[in-house]
């Protein structure tokens, strides 16, 4: 009886720890996906092979997913006459969303770069080398700061120069990489992948003069690389000169080591 007893109570205790845990793990995924935004868009409602040409009425159907999960690169249901009679470029399989870059749209490639810079902006290139731009990773929808380095007359003594270093821009995002355009709302990212030589980015008209004024004074321009939803502003940089680094050195890789440590705390 007593052995009953405890088994009953093994298979109790066995029941409340999988619900628990089975509520805790829906809490957590209420929490992950709470405010996520969800749209309606096009996918295959077949398998579809190469070459197939476009029928609506067969081949598409609507699916729901998270905006974040397709990004712009997706066929919305208003695009359905856009893609209709048009030849698929690689394989889809049932229910898979259909992407732009999966549609042979030869007028849609040809929007080019005008039609990714938003009215008020304008885009810029700037000659790079690999380590310039974090080594070649700097990709198109990155979002980068711009650091330079000049040789400047000396503000100590007459005559003399010297070499400063300075956060020329924050927070600018990369329109192009060589010819490897990004993704915008009229095209998929399309182009030449691999390396590149110049950087193409989105700037205000003031921004533009900076950096042509730059380049032309034979400053070199250097990429720092930053998270995406990285939008903080760093107030009061100061200019790095020989003085700086032999005062400031300690003071900071202290700072910076605190920065990690607060980091993973949180």
């Amino acid at each position: 009886m007593k052995q009953k007893i405890v088994l009953l109570l093994s298979v109790l205790c066995g029941l409340i720890a999988f619900f628990l845990t089975a509520r805790y793990l829906e809490t957590e995924k209420e929490k992950l996906y709470k405010g996520a935004e969800k749209i309606d868009v096009l996918a295959a409602a077949r398998d579809l092979s190469v070459g197939t040409v476009i029928d609506p009425s067969k081949d598409l159907g609507k699916l729901t997913v998270f905006k974040s999960a397709v990004g712009e690169n997706v066929c919305k249901l208003d695009d359905v006459d856009t893609v209709r009679d048009k030849k698929i470029l690689f394989p889809l399989r049932k229910s898979d969303p259909l992407m732009w870059s999966y549609v042979d749209m030869p007028d849609r490639g040809r929007a080019g770069l005008a039609n990714m810079v938003q009215p008020g902006m304008r885009a810029v290139s700037i000659s790079v080398s690999g380590a310039s731009a974090v080594s070649g990773l700097v990709q198109p929808n990155d979002h980068v700061d711009i650091i330079g380095t000049f040789t400047f007359p000396s503000r100590k003594k007459a005559g003399d120069t010297e070499a400063v270093t300075l956060t020329v821009l924050q927070d600018v995002t990369v329109l192009a990489t060589g010819s490897k355009l990004g993704k915008s709302s009229m095209s998929a990212s399309y182009g030449q992948a691999g390396g590149y030589s110049t950087i193409t980015f989105a700037v205000t008209p003031r921004e533009a003069e900076l950096l042509v004024f730059a380049q032309h004074v034979k400053g070199q321009l250097l990429l720092t690389l930053r998270n995406e939803e990285d939008v903080s502003f760093e107030k009061d940089l100061p200019e790095v000169d020989f003085q700086h680094i032999e005062t400031k050195l300690p003071e900071l890789n202290l700072y910076r080591q605190q920065f990690i440590r607060h980091k993973k705390n949180l």
